[in-house]
């Protein structure tokens, strides 16, 4: 996607985020997957991005080579894809939720990394994971970051999960997600403008999981 800012970028976004891209945004992963604990398993300082070449349009293909990997700062990336997956202009409770979302799914990816041709990495920058775009950062994401940087969403045994999302339909619960343990963008900014709280809107989504702490780390 575009960056923020760009009329391309939000037609670009408006299309994903309608439904009409559902199906292409970040897919369930089925590989059995070692199990890692909240408060034993020490919080990211940072994550290995794959860059991978553009396309046409100029945006990453996620079909595409891998170029290269870099090494982001964990927090920084976190802030880097929640304003590409999420409107900054949402509300707070959405924002917070995807913020969780987010943040969860990069977590569980640092402890499970892959090699593709010759690369090891533990996210791309693409829909195959979660848009990531540098520097792309907004204060109303950063806020909803920094306001929930210490909580995590997992298992009831505290094991790390990964919290996937989909685009969903505009001002719908999209009860259809709820089934799957996936939650909708849209879906959240719906329950947020219906005055849930950001655990009540996980909890609607992830149903079975609970919120709890991360040792050590803080707000900022």
């Amino acid at each position: 996607m575009y960056r923020l800012g760009s009329l391309a970028h939000l037609v670009s976004l408006v299309i994903v985020l309608s439904g009409s891209l559902a199906a292409a945004l970040l897919p369930t992963h089925t590989v059995k997957a070692q199990t890692f604990i909240v408060g034993s398993a020490g919080f990211p300082s940072t994550i290995r991005v794959a860059i991978r070449e553009n396309n046409a349009s100029g945006e990453p293909d996620p079909r595409g080579r891998i170029i290269y990997v870099s090494t982001v700062n964990f927090d920084q990336y976190c802030r880097d894809v929640l304003p590409n997956e999420w409107f900054p202009n949402w509300s707070q409770s959405s924002l917070e939720s995807g913020a969780i979302a987010v943040k969860m799914f990069a977590w569980f990816h640092h402890l499970h990394p892959v090699t593709i041709d010759g690369f090891t990495f533990d996210v791309d920058n693409t829909v195959n994971f979660q848009t990531y775009r540098s520097q792309s950062d907004q204060p109303p994401t950063d806020q909803a970051y920094y306001a929930t940087r210490n909580l995590a969403f997992v298992n009831p045994d505290k094991s790390i999960i990964e919290l996937n999302y989909r685009a969903g339909y505009e001002n719908n619960p999209n009860w259809q997600y709820r089934n799957a343990g996936i939650m909708s963008q849209w879906g959240s900014q719906y329950w947020a403008a219906q005055g849930r709280t950001p655990l009540q809107i996980l909890e609607f989504y992830y149903a079975g999981k609970m919120i709890t702490t991360i040792p050590g780390v803080g707000r900022s």
